[in-house]
């Protein structure tokens, strides 16, 4: 089912995120989405998250609709030229897959295999554009599809902590051209910062859910700090993240403090979007915690 119904019945929408393994063998993340995320309305499944080659998107997809849960397909274009990711659009719309997150994605050279040629034939915004083509029934080189063309829910990013906020808001409105429906935000650990930038945001109508990253420790949001563009954890809460190691350790502290967020930043969005980096488990716990 399309999140963008639900978005259109006032519901407040709540996505997560888990990330295909190395290898073949998903039962474990099926398991563990059935078990922690059947409850929320989708799931989003990465696309080689930072560049680190694991099994695709599209099959995962299909594997958790299949399990009865609803898959939100992340399509990136660092790795396939507009041929390739057309012919993936039709295959997620073949398989039953309405939804659609459109990245450009993260260079090559930040993954596992950084001798990779990236292709980054399109960019996110040209991804919008592409899809939107596909649902009128034609492709890029102005070919008509044939029978009946597909339909998505078309997600997009956005940065609301960036230190450019009109950049920021300046590619939202290119995607909004483009023809994003919704958005969902890069994690955000600065709740005045996301109202301030959501406050000019309203004015382009579409739905954005607040990203969300539970940390893991100090030390996680350090890294975050020196090498995630967008994202700023202030250091209050890396304070509190190293006042009791062990409550940290177990994930109580990180927990709390992105419960604390969401709750902030609730009354000025329509969504929560979690990425879980590993802790779905804590995802009933963290929703229950914030109030959702």
């Amino acid at each position: 089912m399309r999140i963008t119904d639900y978005f259109n019945r006032g519901e407040f929408v709540v996505t997560a995120e888990v990330g295909p393994p190395k290898g073949i063998h998903i039962e474990g993340v099926l398991e563990e989405a059935k078990e922690y995320l059947s409850g929320i309305t989708a799931v989003n499944v990465t696309d080689n998250q930072s560049s680190v080659m694991r099994l695709g998107s599209l099959a995962t997809c299909k594997a958790l609709k299949d399990e009865g849960l609803n898959p939100i397909f992340q399509l990136t274009c660092r790795d396939r030229n507009r041929i390739g990711l057309q012919s993936d659009i039709l295959s997620a719309a073949m398989l039953g897959i309405d939804n659609i997150l459109c990245l450009t994605g993260d260079h090559t050279k930040m993954g596992d295999h950084p001798q990779a040629k990236p292709v980054f034939d399109l960019d996110s915004v040209s991804l919008l554009h592409t899809v939107c083509q596909l649902e009128k029934g034609v492709d890029l080189g102005g070919n008509e599809l044939v029978g009946e063309p597909p339909k998505f829910a078309k997600g997009a990013v956005v940065s609301p902590c960036s230190d450019s906020v009109d950049a920021q808001l300046a590619k939202m409105e290119r995607k909004v051209a483009a023809g994003a429906d919704y958005f969902q935000t890069q994690a955000v650990f600065e709740p005045e910062k996301f109202i301030r930038f959501m406050e000019k945001a309203k004015q382009f109508g579409k739905p954005v859910q607040v990203g969300i990253i539970i940390p893991k420790s100090a030390g996680m949001a350090k890294f975050m700090n020196a090498n995630v563009a967008g994202i700023h954890v202030p250091d209050e809460m890396i304070e509190e993240l190293k006042a009791d190691k062990e409550k940290t350790k177990a994930g109580i502290t990180g927990v709390e403090i992105a419960a604390r967020i969401i709750k902030e930043c609730k009354p000025y969005c329509q969504g929560v979007h979690i990425m879980a980096l590993g802790w779905e488990a804590k995802v009933p716990e963290l929703l229950k915690l914030a109030g959702i």
